[in-house]
């Protein structure tokens, strides 16, 4: 089993920057992917940045130019830094990792919430 537990969520002006980070342990296997999703209220969950084993990244159109997904494999951990925040962007993140073998694996979310 694998856990994932997110960190960094709160409340920022617009414009503002916060980062997110997702600690993962337990049976981790050797390639895998992690990825931030978000899912405000009545939408559906969407994916908003992925990082695959190689550092090959892939982000959402609305974030682009304003979130950065990086993960540090020593530490199991991911982060995704966002910066330029908009209203639009309030939304509980949530954490996932998916093995290449097999899996898929969430946190519990963490609420980020853009408002002056």
């Amino acid at each position: 089993q694998v856990q994932l537990v997110e960190s960094g969520g709160g409340l920022v002006q617009p414009g503002g920057s916060l980062r997110l980070s997702c600690l993962a342990s337990g049976s981790i296997s050797s390639r895998y992917v992690m990825g931030w999703y978000r899912q405000a209220p009545g939408k559906q969950r969407e994916l908003v940045a992925s990082v695959d084993f190689a550092d090959r990244t892939n982000y959402v159109d609305s974030v682009k130019g304003r979130f950065t997904i990086s993960r540090d494999n020593a530490k199991n951990t991911v982060y995704l830094q966002m910066n330029s925040l908009k209203p639009e962007d309030t939304s509980v993140y949530y954490c996932n990792l998916k093995p290449y073998s097999a899996g898929n694996y969430w946190g519990k979310g963490t609420l980020v919430t853009v408002s002056s």
